[in-house]
């Protein structure tokens, strides 16, 4: 059964998804992973969500504030190899969508590879547009920025 708790950075089921991310972007990324991992530190974001399958994390997400505006980033999806196709990735995006309204955000925005294909397809899916390259992706032609207002 799948349950799914909200939590911070600090919790050790997101550490260790989050290094499993980061495994499979280091491969996925190539040569350009190093540029990308700067912008990915997990070490002080207070929305994260973590998903479970029979007690063992399987999927996260989370939610970042970006400086004074009133726009968050979402940071860090992942769902484990084993349990992707089956929706969960949606109930990420869906979960952080709900935090966010109630934390009173109006629009959220992502980064993602234009070589992730799958994460492509899932905002597409998700109702996000594709915008401008904005802040550290500004002129960085593997990347690919989306928003959604809220």
């Amino acid at each position: 059964m799948l349950g799914m708790s909200r939590t911070n950075s600090l919790n050790p089921d997101f550490v260790a998804l989050v290094k499993k991310l980061d495994a499979f972007l280091t491969i996925t990324d190539g040569d350009e992973h190093a540029f990308y991992d700067q912008f990915n530190k997990i070490d002080s974001i207070n929305h994260v969500v973590v998903f479970h399958e029979n007690c063992l994390p399987v999927a996260c997400g989370a939610i970042k504030q970006m400086g004074s505006t009133n726009a968050w980033e979402i940071k860090r999806m992942f769902v484990e190899e084993c349990m992707r196709g089956k929706g969960i990735a949606s109930l990420i995006i869906n979960e952080l969508e709900k935090w966010a309204k109630e934390l009173n955000v109006e629009k959220l925005v992502l980064e993602t590879g234009i070589r992730q294909t799958e994460a492509v397809a899932l905002y597409h899916k998700n109702n996000y547009q594709i915008i401008k390259n904005f802040g550290q992706y500004i002129g960085v032609e593997n990347s690919i920025c989306f928003e959604k207002l809220l």
